[in-house]
């Protein structure tokens, strides 16, 4: 019998375990994504309102130590939007982030680089490999609707349905007298350093030069409607920083040349450079590419209608001054551009008489050449069952069966739901081992037991069996 109790209470033991499992597995983070704008042209300025709103969902301070944002734009690539330092801590109920180049970046705890697209994600908030809540808008796969870009809205979580909604009427809170971010103060010589080249912005860079390293330059945007000066701010490549200085004016565009620092050429991926502020926080970053063309600028030509930046190599770089886009080389007198390859060509003289090109052929207006018809009628053979032909390539493709559904879930939910069948699986499997422990560690106790039950049986007279 004192076995039997201690192996009921080593059970019990067990299954209160496994009960504060799936009780922390189902818990509610303490904070989420509160609402979303991926920001509008309003009165000619673009970006306007975008910004990130996270909700602290209890009564208290709480740390933001390892906590990351990450975004997914309308291409599927991710990236790092923004990365709480060590010792930061959300100290009000919301918590608003905006995008640095936006006419509302002072008007935030905090500033984010990289602007979010009308139809993108999912937005996640993560601690390490823990997704703690995440939104995505683009109409299919379990994602709600895209932003639509003439009409403004905001994508607001709701309490009580725990699911987003969009918004018209909704508008983010921020009081620079009650911030609701706090974080230990950069302090240089007892002076406290408050940020002042935030809002600024790349706006073009050139590492493939023509001739000499030394026209390698990366340009800096002021969209703010005052002069900023740069000193104390950095321009931060390939883990080192270089010092900025000098004063760049309202809406005026200021280059820095490569006198001390050098850009890779053409990399072989991709290498990002980024603007740091004097409190040392990224307010912005540039991404350039392999496949840089030599002589080429790689520059910002303001936004697409989904609300992403619009950035496009050209071949007249403008250094300190407004973008220009020009999309092929220019080429000397007496040549042209082949627009099919974008090398320059021969002119044809249009005073010389070409003789007429023979049957099955047309000449070339750009080389004068005369080349052959290539007949676009081909008869293609039809697809095999559970096949289709793909309109852009003419190839067959295997018929895809979309079985998905298409429309909007809770993403902190559905995640619960999963932890919970998980920790439910894991409490069945605890008792079924604490079952096999007590059968195995009673199992002569279960064995006497039963044959008393046998012999029993075999004893009652026959008018009391069954």
């Amino acid at each position: 019998m004192k076995k039997f109790i201690i192996g009921f209470m080593v059970v019990l033991g067990l299954f209160i375990a496994a009960l504060s499992q799936l009780a922390t597995a189902t818990s509610t983070p303490q904070i989420i994504i509160n609402a979303i704008n991926p920001g509008y042209t309003i009165n000619g300025q673009a970006n306007t309102d975008e910004f990130i709103e996270l909700i602290n969902l209890t009564d208290n301070p709480v740390s933001l130590t390892g906590l990351t944002l990450k975004y997914t734009n309308s291409s599927g690539n991710s990236s790092t939007l923004f990365e709480f330092p060590n010792d930061s801590v959300m100290v009000g109920k919301t918590l608003l982030l905006r995008l640095a180049s936006s006419p509302d970046a002072n008007d935030a705890d905090l500033v984010y680089s990289k602007t979010l697209a009308f139809s993108a994600g999912p937005l996640e908030l993560t601690r390490g490999n823990d997704i703690l809540s995440s939104v995505c808008w683009t109409g299919k796969d379990g994602c709600y609707a895209k932003f639509n870009s003439k009409t403004p809205t905001s994508l607001v979580w709701n309490e009580e349905s725990e699911l987003y909604e969009h918004s018209e009427d909704y508008y983010p809170t921020y009081s620079a007298e009650s911030p609701g971010y706090q974080v230990p103060p950069t302090i240089n010589n007892d002076e406290v350093i408050q940020p002042k080249c935030r809002g600024l912005q790349f706006s073009e860079v050139l590492s493939y030069y023509e001739s000499d390293q030394s026209e390698q330059f990366v340009e800096i945007y002021n969209p703010l409607g005052h002069d900023v000066n740069l000193a104390g701010c950095q321009v931060k490549y390939k883990r080192k920083a270089y010092k900025l200085s000098g004063t760049i004016g309202s809406d005026k565009y200021s280059a820095r040349f490569a006198t001390d620092f050098r850009l890779t050429k053409n990399p072989t991926s991709s290498n990002t450079i980024e603007l740091i502020d004097v409190d040392g926080n990224k307010v912005d970053e540039i991404t350039y590419y392999n496949g840089q063309k030599k002589a080429t600028a790689y520059a910002w030509f303001g936004f697409h209608e989904n609300g992403e930046e619009q950035w496009l190599q050209t071949y007249a770089p403008t250094p300190g001054s407004a973008n220009d886009y020009q999309q092929y080389k220019t080429c000397p007198e007496g040549k042209v551009i082949n627009e099919a390859t974008g090398n320059c060509v021969k002119a044809i003289n249009l005073n010389t008489t070409l003789k007429p090109c023979p049957a099955g052929k047309y000449r070339n207006p750009l080389t004068g050449r005369c080349k052959s018809i290539t007949s676009s009628t081909k008869s293609l053979k039809p697809c095999p069952d559970g096949y289709e032909r793909n309109p852009e390539t003419n190839r067959c493709r295997k018929i895809k069966q979309n079985t998905g559904a298409n429309y909007p879930l809770s993403t902190t939910e559905s995640q619960a739901a999963a932890s919970s069948f998980v920790a439910l699986g894991a409490i069945l499997i605890i008792i079924a081992l604490a079952l096999g422990y007590i059968g195995f560690q009673f199992r002569y106790e279960i064995i006497k037991f039963l044959r008393k039950i046998t012999c029993l049986r075999l004893r009652l007279p026959r008018r009391h069996r069954p």
